[in-house]
């Protein structure tokens, strides 16, 4: 995946309306959460090798044996049936997104993604408790 010249906004108007106004909230919670944070398009093949677009907020830089990777540490994407977030912090070696998936409602949970139908289905101070906590973990470390 790659950052693309797309704005996020204009990206949200050409969503469906039937998520528009979830994404549109969710966006702008998040967006809050993470203030002076880098907010970019990313469009690409994904990791399940699909086609996704995703909003990414805040750079991070990964340092790998065969090569640095740039990536989000929060990101909202929207798939075929649900909405999703990408939260990309560990504490004390485990995913944020694992230590506080009892606490997120009606959603289902990866290492370090969240997926639910409607904003209705997720524990909205929670998901943001959580983009906050990322945003301090990762600039912790860089």
């Amino acid at each position: 995946m790659q950052k693309v010249s797309i704005s996020p906004d204009e990206y949200i108007k050409s969503i469906s309306d039937e998520i528009k106004k979830d994404i549109y909230v969710l966006d702008k919670k998040i967006s809050k959460a993470m203030p002076s944070e880098n907010r970019v398009l990313w469009e690409g093949k994904f990791w399940g090798g699909s086609d996704q677009s995703i909003i990414g907020y805040g750079d991070v830089v990964y340092k790998r044996p065969k090569g640095d990777i740039e990536w989000f540490i929060v990101g909202l994407a929207v798939q075929k049936k649900y909405i999703s977030v990408y939260i990309n912090a560990v504490e004390d070696n485990k995913y944020l997104v694992e230590k506080y998936k009892d606490k997120l409602g009606k959603v289902k949970t990866g290492k370090s993604s969240i997926s639910f139908k409607n904003l209705s289905d997720v524990n909205l101070d929670v998901l943001i408790e959580l983009v906050k906590k990322a945003k301090e973990i990762m600039r912790k470390q860089s």
